[in-house]
């Protein structure tokens, strides 16, 4: 791990602007930010960050996907749908997607580069959009550049459905609904998302009730923007976390060990034949058990 520290007269510089020379281009700089080998005072930096002068950066060392993929336990992959064009895999609660900061061995990315997944930046190949670690469900990869160019295109152009179940405290107030609220870094914990933030994106988050049990709901969520940790930091915002959720919610709630939420269906037109494709994946077992537990109350 090497360690920079920021020099006073470096105070306003953005960070990737500061990293140029030492990654070669300041595209170079990004690209290690966006990967997570980049912290600012122990604390994930992202390519905007403004420095003051004085933080001590950290850089972790380069992993390249083939490296990785030669060392440690990759884990198995669930295949919902495949083509010659794209890849929909399940992914388990507790699977990174890609390597960055801790996490730079045993990813889904690497298991899916040995399966073919490709385009898009080679640390990451073929991967369209994310789910957090605790998140499990579906995602679209692509299996060549020119797939990648057209479902990210897609997804920019709002045509991929990605639709979530999760089971949240309370009740909302209304039986439908949508969250529009701006979201970023928190303010005072910048490893939260929150509508307290210094820089907003908007962000946009539509639910319908599915049942209403004693003290919780269950919810079909669908994603209009693609916000890191956006569903989690909507509910809590508006007083209904989801449930199990450690950071932004009660951790442990009945017998969750990661936040109840899964990405259960993506509805999507074929890249190159404009099939329209619909994938479903069921609830995995610890929601399952979970659920039967909130019916009761």
């Amino acid at each position: 791990m090497e360690a920079l520290r920021v020099p006073p007269e470096a105070a306003g510089e953005r960070l990737d602007q500061f990293l140029a020379a030492r990654f070669g281009s300041r595209a170079q700089a990004q690209r290690r930010i966006v990967a997570g080998a980049v912290s600012l005072d122990g604390v994930a930096a992202r390519k905007n960050d403004r420095l003051r002068g004085g933080e001590t950066i950290a850089i972790a060392p380069a992993v390249t996907v083939r490296e990785a993929a030669g060392s440690g336990e990759l884990p198995q992959l669930v295949i919902a749908y495949e083509d010659e064009h794209l890849i929909v895999v399940s992914k388990d609660a507790g699977t990174v997607v890609h390597p960055a900061g801790p996490h730079r061995d045993g990813t889904l990315s690497q298991a899916l580069a040995r399966h073919g997944a490709a385009g898009g930046e080679a640390w990451r190949p073929g991967i369209v959009h994310r789910l957090d670690k605790d998140t499990s469900g579906l995602l679209v990869v692509a299996k060549s550049e020119e797939a990648h160019r057209r479902l990210k295109a897609a997804m920019a152009a709002r045509q991929i459905v990605r639709e979530y179940v999760a089971l949240v405290e309370g009740r909302p107030p209304s039986r439908s609904g949508t969250i529009d609220a701006p979201l970023g870094r928190d303010r005072r914990a910048r490893t939260r998302m929150s509508v307290d933030t210094d820089k907003p994106r908007s962000a946009r988050t539509h639910f319908v009730l599915e049942q209403a049990l004693p003290d919780t709901s269950l919810l079909r969520v669908r994603l209009e923007t693609g916000r890191t940790h956006q569903i989690r930091a909507h509910f809590e915002a508006i007083g209904h976390p989801v449930c199990g959720d450690r950071e932004y919610g009660t951790a442990g709630r009945y017998g969750l060990r990661r936040q109840f939420l899964h990405a259960a269906r993506l509805e999507l037109a074929q890249p190159f034949t404009g099939e329209p494709l619909v994938i479903e994946s069921e609830l995995p077992g610890d929601l399952g058990r979970a659920l039967e537990l909130a019916r009761i109350g």
